[in-house]
């Protein structure tokens, strides 16, 4: 009997199973506020050069001084990085036009515009002209944390389990996330948002692996689905409170105070009891699941659980558990082997293309509170027509055709008229649509491939690899300065590519969970042998046919 049937005699999904999905995912809707804060607290209003200090007309900021102080760029609006070096009053007579003017750097700073974005790090830290490479620095610099978050986290949580990280994880955000609105230098902003990305891992991966072991199999794709579910509510929310407080530091603050709370409350989650089971905690095991039994009315069940009841339902799948595991592990057997390298195309190609889409928005033109409700909208019938086939159809199919899907509409919106914002804007968010919902359902997927033994290890080494697709994605638009049609050739190759390697991975649909390596390999042969065993049926078939006197006969 596998474990899962446990988890059917103690009341299936019930009533324990709504609640602790539920404490779980509303951490990881705020958490995307954390992931998309950049596109408000680094968002670049209009700006131009403070004129001359020097001149006695300094301190005159009318439309005439701005006139002969700044020179016009090819749209008729103010060259943001450069000025006069002295006044050109000439130009303030009508159809009048210096040529040849001497022009400088914005040696006396700027001057930024207030009627959009009232403050943002671009604006106290003037990360504009030269300095605006340091506004993308910022951003890498969380991903580089989420990356090392995959890495550092993935191991913990296989070894120490999976409450403890992220009960760390959700601290270790609160305190760092509400320092940054107090920190006064650009150095230490990009410190605390490093040690904020690392949460990422922590809560997102610990999380998604609490719900899918704590879930029978057949709530454990509506579970899934609703970890994206909960990632598309924060970005709304995101939308709406960076809309209402403007201040970027009060906006830190806001998103980051709810993880004390969260903190607080994590602590009565019970750990995975697959996790204790592997690692000789019975005891904890058993209480464990009497608390299940009973907030699921089951608690006469619950209270016949024994150790040795316990151990009749997973002692098969539990009796070749090894006691320590390495990320060798993740490439030592054929069909891990296959899984890890397939993966690790899938979710570096998935990332790269999402975030190459999602943490640009003010390229689109269009009101930024208005992108980003957009693209966080587009994501909900997505990801309604991604569970429903994920269901009745499965997970490979599903995540193939959205991956196809998306790289086939960030190609074509090449061929969209660069004037046609609107167009082009829905397009894009169709796109970051079909790569979210993917996104969301090959963690799903992922949870199901690898056995409970390195299931954590898995996705954070996968997860890596999508941090590294992170990280790749603004290097890539930085390289469309030079070529306009390498970032939706890139992003949209990429995600094909990824869609076919889906292709060569095993269906996980309505299966159980696999405990260890060796149940895994084992399940691999049986299903390489039955494939077989089906194909010798059929070539008999058709022996047989060819053998027939009709057949002859013609």
């Amino acid at each position: 009997m596998a474990f899962t049937d446990l988890l059917d005699a103690l009341g299936g999904v019930g009533r324990f199973q709504f609640f602790y999905t539920a404490l779980l995912l509303l951490p990881c809707g705020l958490l995307a506020c954390h992931t998309f804060l950049q596109n408000f607290m680094a968002a670049v209003p209009r700006h131009h050069c403070r004129g001359p200090a020097a001149h006695p007309a300094a301190t005159n900021h009318s439309e005439a001084w701005l006139r002969a102080t700044v020179p016009l760029d090819q749209l008729g609006a103010p060259e943001p990085c450069r000025r006069f070096t002295e006044p050109q009053w000439a130009l303030l007579s009508p159809n009048t036009s210096v040529h040849g003017a001497a022009t400088e750097s914005c040696k006396d700073g700027w001057v930024y515009d207030h009627s959009v974005f009232q403050s943002t790090i671009v604006k106290e830290w003037d990360l504009v002209c030269e300095a605006r490479s340091l506004r993308d620095l910022a951003q890498s610099i969380y991903m580089a944390g989420v990356l090392v978050g995959a890495a550092v986290f993935g191991s913990l949580a296989d070894r120490l389990g999976r409450k403890g990280p992220l009960v760390w994880s959700y601290l270790q955000l609160a305190v760092s996330g509400a320092a940054t609105a107090y920190f006064s230098s650009f150095g230490a902003y990009c410190v605390s948002r490093f040690l904020m990305g690392m949460t990422f891992s922590g809560i997102i991966l610990n999380s998604l692996s609490l719900v899918v072991e704590w879930m029978p199999t057949r709530g454990r794709t509506v579970a899934g689905a609703l970890l994206g579910f909960s990632f598309t509510l924060g970005q709304l929310v995101l939308a709406g409170v960076a809309y209402l407080i403007r201040p970027w530091r009060w906006l830190q603050l806001a998103v980051s105070v709810p993880f004390f709370v969260f903190f607080l409350y994590s602590w009565w989650l019970p750990e995975s009891s697959r996790w204790l089971l592997l690692h000789g905690r019975s005891q904890l095991a058993v209480q464990a699941l009497r608390k299940v039994a009973s907030m699921n009315g089951r608690k006469e069940e619950g209270d016949r659980l024994t150790q040795e009841v316990v151990s009749s339902y997973i002692q098969s799948e539990f009796t070749s558990i090894r006691t320590s595991n390495s990320v060798l592990d993740l490439f030592r057997t054929p069909a891990i082997r296959k899984v890890t390298c397939c993966l690790m195309v899938v979710w570096f190609s998935n990332s790269m293309a999402y975030y190459g889409l999602a943490m640009d928005l003010q390229k689109f033109g269009l009101s930024v509170y208005l992108v980003q409700v957009l693209f966080g909208v587009i994501d909900i019938p997505a990801m309604l027509v991604a569970t429903a086939t994920m269901i009745y159809v499965g997970r490979r199919a599903t995540v193939a055709s959205f991956l196809i899907l998306a790289g086939l509409m960030v190609i074509a919106n090449m061929i969209v008229p660069e004037d046609m914002q609107t167009l082009r804007t829905a397009q894009a968010a169709l796109g970051k649509g079909c790569l979210a919902s993917s996104f969301i359902c090959v963690y799903l997927f992922t949870g199901e491939l690898y056995p409970t033994e390195i299931r954590q290890m898995g996705m954070g080494f996968v997860s890596i690899n999508a941090r590294l697709g992170g990280l790749v994605a603004p290097l890539v638009t930085v390289a469309g300065e030079f070529s306009a049609i390498l970032p939706p050739v890139a992003f949209g190759a990429t995600s094909i590519l990824a869609g076919l390697a889906v292709c060569f991975l095993a269906e996980t649909r309505n299966t159980p969970l696999v405990e260890t390596i060796e149940a895994m390999e084992r399940r691999a042969k049986e299903a390489l042998s039955k494939k077989d065993a089906e194909g010798k049926c059929e070539e008999i078939s058709l022996q047989q046919l060819g053998a027939s006197p009709l057949i002859e006969t013609i």
